[in-house]
């Protein structure tokens, strides 16, 4: 059966929830740097209403949290606490919840803590990892803080690595600042990171077995992967060679992201959706911003509320799911 704008009106194989950047805090109302408005006590208060909803949702499988789930300006000796709140309200969801760390997630808590609050299970405190609960789709959650400058201890080889890359992109003395940076160049602050080699190989495994079991793939990462969906001061800093790799790939769809607060949509050359979520930390009291998604075998439609965007992504049918390098 197809509906008037030519879309099929069967059932999704299932549907999830997700949400972004909430970034809680006990504070008063703020403003970022650009002078957008920051509510950071009503941010919890969204996801409490998205958790409610996502629970009428009888065909949501799981919810995922796209990091960012405290705010820099919490007091440090509140970061625990906030943390572990926001957790909870998490856990209010009646099924899996997959949590992914974000900037300011670092800046309250190292990895060692932070990473079994949030109940991602790995070796040496990395933060990626890959799920799969049906058999027709995987989920690649990236950590985009693999090198970083932040979240490592101080004498770490990645904490080296990612100075040592800000040194030689970045002139400026504050890291955070883009001033004199031109076009993509300006991702190459400290609040950003980098894939590092270990995972590129993982991934490059996970996308084989994807392409061997005819998967389709939706990438999830804090930073967003394409110039055409976010600012350029939000990107990874190796986006073009995670997005050479999946390139290389047709099983990869759909790559989520954080992060750049206002949200953005693109499809890139290889006709992969890049979805930037718009956050729910921008949420002046009473409105919301999250998302409950509804998977297909064809395509993926993201029902958004509030300040978050519906889009609905529709895969190109000339891409089959056989590896390009084959």
């Amino acid at each position: 059966m197809v509906s008037a704008n030519g879309l099929a009106t069967a059932q999704p194989l299932f549907s999830f929830g997700l949400i972004s950047d909430v970034q809680y805090a006990d504070i008063p109302d703020g403003r970022s740097f650009l002078g957008v408005p920051r509510y950071y006590r009503h941010s919890i208060l969204v996801l409490q209403r998205a958790v409610k909803e996502w629970n009428t949702h009888q065909k949501h499988k799981f919810v995922i949290n796209f990091g960012d789930i405290v705010d820099g300006f919490c007091p440090k000796d509140q970061s625990l606490n906030t943390v572990k709140k926001v957790v909870d309200d998490f856990e209010m969801f009646r099924g899996p919840v997959y949590h992914m760390i974000g900037n300011h997630c670092l800046y309250n808590l190292p990895r060692s803590t932070l990473l079994p609050l949030l109940k991602i299970q790995t070796l040496d405190c990395r933060a990626y990892y890959d799920f799969s609960l049906v058999a027709e789709y995987r989920f690649v959650v990236l950590d985009a803080y693999d090198i970083s400058a932040i979240g490592w201890p101080q004498d770490h080889p990645r904490t080296v690595e990612a100075l040592k890359l800000l040194r030689e992109k970045n002139p400026n003395e504050d890291k955070n600042s883009p001033t004199n940076l031109e076009g993509t160049e300006r991702r190459f602050l400290m609040f950003n990171g980098g894939v590092g080699k270990e995972q590129m190989e993982w991934f490059d495994c996970v996308l084989k077995e994807a392409t061997k079991l005819k998967q389709k793939v939706v990438v999830c990462c804090h930073l967003p992967l394409d110039p055409g969906a976010a600012t350029e001061e939000a990107l990874l800093w190796n986006y073009e060679e995670v997005m050479n790799l999946i390139h290389r790939y047709t099983c990869v769809k759909v790559c989520l992201a954080g992060h750049d607060h206002k949200g953005g949509y693109s499809v890139d050359s290889h006709g992969v959706h890049h979805r930037v979520l718009e956050a729910a930390l921008e949420c002046p009291p009473g409105t919301d911003a999250f998302g409950n998604v509804d998977v297909y075998d064809d395509r993926i439609s993201l029902v958004g509320t509030g300040r978050m965007e519906s889009t609905d992504m529709q895969f190109n049918p000339n891409v089959n799911l056989h590896d390009k390098m084959s």
